[in-house]
C-alpha cells in the first residue's frame, strides 16, 4: 500500500495487473429508483442501494448498474447484454411472459415471442421501461462458456 493524500486512507495499487475489469456503467432512466427496482426484480438481483446521485444494483460479479435520473424523456436508449446461467434465463423468461413484456429472438425485434439458439445457447432481447434494449444470453458469443461459478 502506498500513502494516500493528506486526509485520505492508504491507496492499494495493483502492479503488474494483466487484465482490465469492468466496474460499472450508468444506465439512463427517467426514474432511477423505479428502474433500479425493475432490473433487480426481473433479473433476481440483490437490493437497490443509493449512492447519490445514483440508484445502484450489483450484478454479483463486481459490476454495478448505476441508474441516473434524467428529467425529460426521451432517454437515449442503450444496449446492455447480460450473460446468465440456464436457470436464471428460465426465471427471467417466465417473468417477461408473466408481465406481458415483449421479447424477441433477434436484435431487429422482428421475431416476437421467440428465443434464439445462437452459439449453442439461448438468447433473447427485450426493452426496459425507458426503452433500453436488453439482451439475455446463456452462452457468450463464439460459444465460450460461462466463466464464473454462479450456480443460480
Amino acid at each position: 500500500m502506498e500513502p494516500g493524500g493528506p486526509d485520505g486512507p492508504p491507496v492499494r495499487r495493483s502492479h503488474g495487473q494483466r487484465h482490465v475489469r469492468f466496474d460499472h456503467t450508468i444506465v439512463p432512466s427517467t426514474d432511477k429508483e423505479r428502474s433500479a427496482r425493475w432490473y433487480a426484480e426481473l433479473l433476481d438481483l440483490g437490493p437497490v442501494r443509493t449512492e447519490p446521485p445514483f440508484a445502484c444494483v450489483d450484478l454479483g460479479n463486481d459490476v454495478t448498474l448505476a441508474f441516473g435520473g434524467w428529467d425529460t424523456a426521451p432517454v437515449h436508449a442503450q444496449h446492455y447484454a447480460f450473460h446468465v446461467e440456464e436457470t436464471r434465463f428460465d426465471t427471467v423468461l417466465a417473468r417477461l411472459v408473466d408481465r406481458g413484456i415483449d421479447y424477441y429472438a433477434d436484435s431487429s425485434a422482428t421475431r416476437v415471442g421467440e428465443v434464439n439458439h445462437d452459439d449453442g445457447g439461448r438468447g433473447l432481447y427485450f426493452r426496459d421501461p425507458d426503452g433500453n434494449f436488453l439482451e439475455l444470453i446463456t452462452v457468450r458469443y463464439g460459444g465460450r462458456p460461462l466463466a464464473y461459478g454462479d450456480p443460480g
